[in-house]
């Protein structure tokens, strides 16, 4: 299945997207929609789509600096610009950013297939070339054997720390540039052994240069590269569970990703594998047969899992207090508690079981069931005080996610009142 998600500041286009185009007769599922970039950017995040559709002029954040954060920090996912502007500056923009396609309001359902269909194909495609590359040179000797071994002597004891730079230089001379203002490393256990580490290889291909991948004793290691703390502990978590989602899709199992310390220079990337390799060991311990995404910086608590307890906790009460508010982001909550937003989505929907948008959802529609059950108010004024400005994208939520409309719940469910 192929996941999409639109982000757009006209009702009327996502509510024409969403309820033209036949989802669930194709291999297309829409995951979410955002009114604005910023918005957008939380959900997809949470919802971690194959596929954006997005509105260039949008308030907050347009669609423009949205592809730029998406193509910063999560590469992987294809991008289609959905434009009312013919102008030329936007496509060259456009086209700059690695967008897919470009397209002009309005769009039938019968163009927006083709258009996924291609886009989706041409994914496929750039995945499936990207793996006969790699197959060639591997079994050639080629240099990409070469490029592998010596990323594999920054993770090695008998590297001394003095030879990082030695490394660094000789990998820029061929073609590959670490030069970061910061290092982080991912250790992933998988099995089975190959199908994982292809899949972990093929996501860092099309990370624009942000990850390096070399195959380990258990699995893979993933040398993740930022510009500060906060972009490299963005762009690992963002590529963490992408990777658990490529791997699982694979066929993979006993799946345990950990997210090393940041550090500074390539000297420190072997003190960053070694944090990573001890989380790992932990979590080998307590997965039990569950795939789990765990940094240093949740790692405090002994590694009991009591850390991510407490933030899971706070941010379901934080959330209790505010889901009624159609403006709560992510990012709000993961303010709150004081974690980036990837880092915070990870946690929570390992530690409840359910992603943001989900348990956001789930607190809503409970709260609209209630009203629907035991008031006269009309379903638009139900809509708005469970948290949704948009009354028909409530309908259609509380349909996908019930099996009923507001008004057939209400007529099965209503408490008479006096």
């Amino acid at each position: 299945m192929t996941k999409v998600f639109l982000a757009d500041d006209e009702i009327v286009i996502r509510e024409g997207i969403r309820n033209s185009f036949p989802w669930n007769e194709t291999d297309y599922q829409l995951v979410g929609e955002a009114p604005d970039g910023e918005i957008a950017l939380s959900m997809i995040r949470d919802t971690k789509p194959d596929i954006l559709i997005t509105d260039i002029r949008m308030p907050f954040m347009d669609g423009l600096e949205l592809c730029r954060v998406v193509r910063r920090q999560m590469p992987w996912i294809g991008i289609v610009i959905l434009s009312g502007y013919d102008e030329f500056d936007y496509a060259r923009q456009a086209i700059q950013l690695g967008v897919k396609e470009y397209l002009l309001k309005p769009i039938t359902a019968s163009e927006l297939r083709q258009v996924l269909d291609r886009v989706s194909a041409l994914l496929k495609a750039e995945q499936e070339g990207r793996g006969r590359g790699e197959a060639r040179p591997r079994a050639e000797g080629g240099n990409e054997f070469v490029k592998e071994k010596l990323l594999s002597t920054l993770y090695s004891e008998d590297a001394a720390a003095s030879d990082a730079q030695t490394v660094v230089s000789q990998l820029r001379g061929m073609g590959v540039l670490l030069t970061a203002g910061r290092y982080v490393v991912i250790d992933a256990a998988f099995s089975p052994a190959g199908r994982g580490l292809e899949a972990l290889r093929e996501l860092a291909e099309s990370s624009g240069g942000i990850a390096y991948v070399t195959g380990s004793r258990t699995g893979g290691r993933v040398l993740i590269l930022g510009d500060s703390d906060s972009d490299a502990e963005e762009r690992a978590y963002s590529f963490a569970s992408s990777a658990v989602t490529e791997m699982q899709r694979s066929g993979c199992e006993n799946i345990q990703v950990s997210i090393g310390e940041t550090v500074a220079s390539p000297s420190g990337i072997l003190e960053s594998m070694k944090s990573a390799a001890h989380i790992r060991h932990v979590l080998a311990d307590q997965a039990n047969g569950k795939a789990m995404i765990v940094g240093a910086r949740d790692f405090g608590d002994a590694g009991d899992g009591g850390n991510a307890r407490t933030v899971t906790a706070r941010a379901k009460l934080y959330m209790a207090g505010h889901f009624t508010d159609s403006n709560l982001m992510l990012g709000d909550v993961a303010r709150a508690v004081g974690m980036s937003e990837s880092r915070f989505s990870t946690v929570f929907a390992q530690e409840s079981g359910k992603t943001f948008t989900e348990y956001l959802t789930w607190l809503r529609l409970n709260r609209a069931k209630e009203l629907l059950a035991g008031t006269d108010k009309k379903s638009a004024q139900i809509a708005l005080e469970a948290g949704y400005n948009d009354a028909h994208y409530f309908s259609y939520l509380f349909k996908k996610n019930l099996g009923l409309t507001p008004g057939e719940y209400r007529a099965q469910n209503q408490i008479e009142t006096k």
